[in-house]
């Protein structure tokens, strides 16, 4: 229960600093894009929060279970 609140805390707060970093980016041009960068930055900030919480890492989410049956193939065949 613990790791899940600190998971989401963690989330939080990169999502967080993301709103902020898009904010101020896009409150260069215009208060309307300040306001859609601090959107954007608060999605970017989560999504890179929930691919650094992944067990597996993010190369291990793209591949597919054919390539990942080919490697075992592999390596059952080096290992003999």
């Amino acid at each position: 229960m613990g790791s899940r609140i600190r998971r989401a805390l963690a989330r939080a707060a990169l999502a967080a600093v993301g709103a902020a970093a898009g904010a101020a980016v896009g409150g260069l041009i215009s208060r309307q894009a300040a306001s859609s960068g601090g959107a954007l930055g608060a999605l970017a900030g989560a999504t890179i929060a929930d691919v650094r919480s992944d067990p597996g890492g993010f190369l291990d989410a793209l591949r597919s279970d054919e390539d990942e049956a080919l490697d075992d193939a592999d390596g059952a065949e080096t290992a003999d």
